[in-house]
């Protein structure tokens, strides 16, 4: 007999949501930790910022993206628990290798493979959740997943920082690392796949699209595309701004690495998690009565934070910026959830893993890529004038971005209820087939 919707029970759905978001943790503390450790890296390696950024981002994402697409079109057709847990597998033990480098090139090589790791992780792990929960629980469940960048951004910054600080970076690197190896053989032996497609019918679930097919459908869909750049310029911002967010706070407010991890862990940790699931809460609370709030909900978000937010990159006063911190990070947070819920929504189960994977694409080499690169060359480019209020002036450069977020967001939700009719009219003749 074959699976039906109302086969898991609510409690094994939601043990299966935090396996993921545990997961999910992973990526982001094993991604985040260089972020932390990178002033004292830069002190032994003698690198300069634009060399910081390409390692934190350009080089990193390039692999990412590159390898997150093919492995997306195998995950619509394999079994994706088993690829999440072999991609944690392998950019942990990365990760632990990065403890035992030499030089640049040997840490930017483990960087790669951690990147090469990391693809394997998002696009599957969605395309599980969307089969778990119904349409109208999505928006909360991808927003509850999403969630663990900000509880793996806590737990790299706050324990990466104290034992970079006690140990040494190296330390580091292998104290973060070992413990994902170990917890993908658990993903392996307690998650099951779920059966692909049981929300929908069942001439889309089993229809199995080529790549040129999905990619066609995309093209049909201008509201994705509004979604992905909107959403990447909004990671601009974030990787840009937020990946220096440690130097910044060491070379222009004074604080230690141990202090800088344990005040981002708070601040940037509990405050991104927060703002992230209240994007899906808020997005399924008002998206039932209209679609247009799940893109309408990021763009609030990022409107009302933009003037704060410059603020905090302008003062000197250390005690408001991280007060000031919190709110933001919550606003600019709202928008990854709802983003992923309404893709998945444009599209057939059939297209979800690789849709995801063509939304962090585009995400991952704008915002990841060029983020962190550009701010940091950026910041080499004004220290002949600035000195060391160069990368405080990047940065607030760098945020500038949002604005073009904003206008994207409006521009998606105005062509969003004729992409979502256009998907509709497609599900009705499938089931009339």
């Amino acid at each position: 007999m074959s699976q039906t919707a109302q086969d898991y029970s609510a409690g094994y759905k939601r043990f299966v949501l935090v396996m993921l978001t545990i997961v999910y943790a992973f990526n982001f503390v094993d991604r985040q930790i260089l972020v932390i450790l990178q002033e004292p890296i830069k002190a032994d390696m003698g690198l300069s910022d634009a060399q910081l950024g390409l390692l934190s981002g350009f080089s990193f994402a390039l692999i990412y993206v590159t390898a997150g697409i093919p492995i997306a079109y195998w995950a619509d057709r394999g079994n994706r628990r088993n690829i999440v847990s072999l991609a944690l597998a392998v950019w942990s033990g990365m990760t632990a290798l990065s403890g035992f480098v030499q030089n640049y090139g040997q840490l930017l090589a483990a960087r790669i493979g951690v990147g090469l790791g990391e693809a394997g992780g998002s696009p599957p792990a969605h395309s599980m959740i969307s089969d778990y929960f119904p349409p109208e629980q999505r928006g909360r469940a991808l927003s509850f997943y999403s969630m663990g960048i900000y509880i793996g951004i806590l737990f790299g910054f706050a324990f990466g920082g104290m034992i970079a600080e006690a140990f040494g970076w190296r330390t580091a690197f292998l104290v973060v690392g070992i413990p994902g190896v170990i917890f993908a053989v658990v993903l392996r032996l307690t998650v099951q796949e779920p059966i692909r497609g049981r929300w929908d019918t069942a001439a889309e679930t089993a229809h199995r699209p080529s790549f040129a097919e999905t990619m066609a459908v995309l093209k049909q869909l201008p509201s994705f595309w509004y979604i992905a750049v909107g959403c990447a310029l909004m990671a601009f911002v974030g990787y840009g701004v937020g990946n220096f967010f440690p130097s910044f706070l060491i070379r222009n407010h004074g604080l230690s690495i141990a202090q800088v991890g344990v005040v981002l862990a708070l601040v940037s940790g509990i405050g991104g998690a927060v703002g992230t699931y209240l994007g899906g809460y808020l997005g399924d609370r008002f998206g039932a009565r209209d679609p247009r709030w799940y893109l309408w909900v990021p763009m609030y978000g990022a409107l009302i934070a933009f003037g704060p937010y410059l603020y905090v990159l302008l003062t000197d006063n250390t005690t408001h910026l991280l007060i000031i911190l919190v709110f933001t990070n919550i606003l600019t947070a709202l928008y990854l959830g709802p983003c992923i819920a309404m893709s998945h929504a444009l599209v057939p189960p059939s297209m979800r893993a690789l849709t995801s994977a063509i939304l962090f694409f585009v995400l991952n080499m704008i915002g990841l890529g060029l983020g962190p690169f550009l701010t940091g060359l950026t910041s080499d480019l004004l220290a002949p004038r600035f000195g060391d209020q160069s990368l405080r002036y990047a940065m607030v450069l760098a945020s500038m971005t949002a604005l073009v977020a904003i206008a994207l967001f409006y521009l998606g939700a105005r062509k969003l209820p004729a992409d979502l009719a256009k998907r509709k009219s497609d599900r009705d003749a499938l089931a009339v087939v």
